[in-house]
Parts: structure tokens; C-alpha cells; sequence
């Protein structure tokens, strides 16, 4: 398996596992291939990876620019997937270090919305005062790469949807 940024080619198939594999997620909205396709074609994103194997795309994750607070400078990091055949095999694990290791050359810190029980192995944790309106707090987490202590609204890229104050 490799990590690498995607391609033009690799468009469909991330649709395709962003699809399968959000759709298992009881908080799932259905709509999340459209925000990858929105975040492409608005500019939105810092980067997007592909986790590939055997020339199959397997696993995906997207960072874009987000704020907290009044901080700007934060990657936010969602989603990922990775095909529901292929869980519990290290690809979201290697998706993520990959996406951590760009973004610490960049970013204050990165911020996503999740399930503590996963991403605290990476070193995201909840911040009193971090959060999403809608959100409950202890799904909204940051990895701050400084001493920087995230407060705020976790601003998203307007093809959230999420309808936040930018």
C-alpha cells in the first residue's frame, strides 16, 4: 500500500469509498462525497490523499483550511475513509500520519470532528470553549502543534454546508 496526494483519475473511486464508507457511521449525513467534490471544485482543499493498492484506491482522507475562533491557520481533517472490506488494517492509521506530517510543516494545529475513542490515539483531545454549534463537545477535537490552546468555533469551509459565521 502507498500513500500519495490523488490524481484526476482517482476522482470516482474516492467518491466510491467516501460513500461506503461513511454510509456505516450512524452519524453519517449521506452528503459527504459532495462535500469532497465541493471542497475540489471551490479550491477548498489544502490536500487530499489516497491510500492505494494494487492500483485500487482503498482509502481517503481530505484536509482544508479551517478557523478557531479567530485563529486562523488550522488544517481540518475530514473525512476519511477507507473501504469498509479493508477496516482495522492500518490504512485510516497511515492516512493520518501522512496527512499530520504535511500539515505540521503549515498549519497551527488540525482540528476535525470525530470519535475521541479513535482519533486520541493521535493526539486529538477536546479544549473547554472548542466546538461546532449542533456538535456535541466531545466529538470536536484538535491537535494543537504549538502551545497554542484552540478556543472557539472549529470554522469549517463553506462546502460543509455547516452555514458558520466566516
Amino acid at each position: 500500500m502507498r500513500i500519495r496526494t490523488e490524481s484526476d483519475g482517482d476522482i470516482a473511486a474516492i467518491g466510491r469509498v467516501v460513500t461506503e464508507a461513511l454510509r456505516l457511521l450512524a452519524q453519517s449525513t449521506g452528503t459527504e462525497a459532495g462535500i469532497v467534490e465541493r471542497l475540489r471544485a471551490e479550491g477548498g482543499m489544502i490536500f487530499s490523499l489516497v491510500a492505494e493498492e494494487d492500483g485500487q484506491i482503498i482509502g481517503s482522507l481530505v484536509a482544508s483550511p479551517a478557523r478557531v475562533g479567530q485563529q486562523d491557520g488550522w488544517g481540518l481533517i475530514g473525512p476519511l475513509a477507507v473501504s469498509p472490506a479493508r477496516h482495522r488494517q492500518g490504512i485510516g492509521s497511515a492516512l493520518m500520519a501522512e496527512a499530520l506530517r504535511r500539515l505540521r510543516g503549515s498549519c497551527r494545529g488540525a482540528a476535525l470532528v470525530g470519535d475521541p475513542g479513535y482519533y486520541h490515539r493521535f493526539g486529538f483531545r477536546t479544549f473547554p470553549g472548542l466546538g461546532v454549534t449542533g456538535c456535541p463537545p466531545e466529538v470536536v477535537l484538535a491537535l494543537p502543534f504549538t502551545d497554542i490552546v484552540p478556543r472557539g468555533e472549529l470554522i469549517h469551509h463553506p462546502a460543509f454546508g455547516l452555514n458558520q459565521q466566516e
